[in-house]
C-alpha cells in the first residue's frame, strides 16, 4: 500500500512540473536573433528570452519582438512567421518622431502602436515601415542566454 502513496506522489509531482512549464511558456519564449538591426546590442545568433507583454507594459527603450506590418513578408522564421527585433523609441502618448511615414500631422503617437527603431542606423524599422500595430507585438526581450544582460 505505501508504494502506492509513492508512486502517486510522484506522478503528481510529474504533473506539478509539466503545469508549470506550460504555464512559463505562455509566457516566456525564446528568439535567436537573424539580422543586424540590433547591433551591436544583439547580433547575429544571439539568443533572447521573451516576456510576453501587452502594449501598455511596454516602455520607451525596451527591446520588443514583433510581427512587421503586414505588407512586409521579409525575414520569415522557421513558422512562417516574421519576427523583427527593435527598440520601442515611442509608446503611445509620446511625441511622434520625425520622419515617420504615414505620421504627418500626428503629435503624439496613437493608442494600439510602437514607433520601433534597430539600434543599427541601416535598420529597417519604423523610419521605413511606419507605425507598427500593438495586435503584432510578441514580447519584451528580458535576457540575453549565455552573455550580458540587456
Amino acid at each position: 500500500m505505501q508504494a502506492f502513496w509513492v508512486v502517486g506522489g510522484i506522478a503528481s509531482a510529474v504533473a506539478a512540473c509539466l503545469l508549470a512549464a506550460l504555464q512559463l511558456r505562455r509566457r516566456f519564449t525564446v528568439v535567436t536573433i537573424e539580422g543586424t538591426s540590433m547591433e551591436p546590442t544583439l547580433s547575429p545568433g544571439d539568443q533572447v528570452v521573451v516576456k510576453r507583454r501587452a502594449i501598455d507594459r511596454i516602455r520607451s527603450g525596451d527591446i520588443v519582438v514583433l510581427l512587421p506590418p503586414q505588407t512586409q513578408d521579409r525575414y520569415e522564421s522557421l513558422d512562417g512567421s516574421a519576427w523583427n527585433i527593435k527598440r520601442a523609441a515611442a509608446v503611445p502618448g509620446d511625441p511622434v518622431p520625425a520622419g515617420i511615414p504615414d505620421a504627418d500631422g500626428l503629435t503624439e503617437v496613437p493608442a494600439g502602436t510602437l514607433v520601433v527603431f534597430g539600434d543599427n542606423p541601416d535598420s529597417i524599422d519604423s523610419r521605413h515601415r511606419g507605425l507598427f500595430s500593438a495586435d503584432r507585438i510578441l514580447g519584451v526581450a528580458t535576457r540575453r542566454l549565455g552573455g550580458p544582460a540587456l
